[in-house]
């Protein structure tokens, strides 16, 4: 009933300039306000797609999953910038989108809001063409207002996570202020440092076999287990084809190539992802917060 009362107000609100020019009579707000609460609580006409992304549903679709139990949503943050010679500058957004979703699903009562695909940086000193920044001011107002956004509709856990690292500092930093601000009484909000983990990815490519001398001994923005991950969600994204037509394959003394092979590797590195972020989330909502 919560999530449709606010539906219904947030539908009422939507027409209320309309209501300041036609200077609505009592009876005719009533009208409005009826009709609107009966849109929020008229049944889904139809199946609900199979999809924890909040951005391709739609907003019943997000209504009955918040009643449903659903009531975790993730935030999860990517950026856009430069990543050596042969890698997408997308590079986060391409890994938070393949990494996020089986978190989500391995959760079971997750959805994730569209993907943060800009970082906090210098939007006056760019030093490469292709990246693209936020002051750090624009970013945290964003996380702020998303959070804000996700509580006014009944999510009760939001999830902070970030494969940048640029976006670590804010997002905790937010965190930290908003669970201050709603208090006891409100969502929980909390930054899960374990999803950004590269040091433990490192560490499991090594144990798959894969030679990397370091994560970066070619001096570049590149590694091999960005590379397997990359190439999951698409093979262009690391010029898999150009690299081979130029002999330029190897990354930190490693190769991408069979294809076939780094993509399993990245599959079993998302897998591992998925198994210690998940275990992180599910003891960081299992502790007792101020006042419960």
């Amino acid at each position: 009933m919560k999530v449709a009362r606010m539906l219904a107000l947030i539908l009422l609100v939507g027409g209320a300039s309309v209501a300041q020019r036609r200077a609505l009579t009592p009876e005719q707000r009533a009208t409005a306000r009826a009709r609107a609460e009966a849109i929020a609580n008229a049944p889904d006409p139809i199946a609900p797609l199979d999809t924890v992304w909040i951005e391709e549903m739609t907003y019943m679709e997000v209504r009955d999953a918040i009643k449903a139990g659903k009531t975790t949503a993730m935030v999860v943050a990517g950026g856009i910038e430069q990543n050596g010679p042969y890698l997408a500058v997308g590079k986060h957004d391409y890994v938070a989108k393949v990494t996020a979703e089986p978190i989500a699903r391995r959760l079971g009562n997750a959805l994730i809001a569209p993907i943060l695909v800009l970082a906090p940086g210098d939007p006056d000193h760019i030093p490469t063409p292709g990246s693209i920044f936020l002051s750090e001011e624009t970013f945290k107002a964003m996380l702020t207002d998303i959070a804000k956004s996700l509580k006014s509709q009944g999510f009760r856990n939001i999830l902070f996570m970030a494969d940048h690292g640029e976006d670590q500092k804010p997002m905790s930093e937010v965190a930290k202020t908003l669970s201050a601000e709603w208090g006891e009484g409100g969502p929980g909000i909390y930054y899960v440092a374990e999803y950004y983990n590269n040091d433990a990815l490192r560490k499991f490519i090594a144990e798959q076999g894969i030679k990397e001398k370091s994560w970066n001994a070619d001096g570049i923005h590149d590694e091999y287990q960005i590379d397997a991950i990359c190439m999951v969600a698409d093979p262009d994204t690391v010029r898999v084809k150009q690299r081979i037509a130029a002999n330029k394959t190897m990354i930190n003394g490693a190769s991408i190539v069979p294809e076939e092979k780094t993509i399993e590797i990245g599959k079993k590195l998302i897998e591992y992802r998925t198994e210690f972020t998940v275990a992180a989330i599910r003891k960081i909502l299992a502790q007792p917060r101020a006042g419960q």
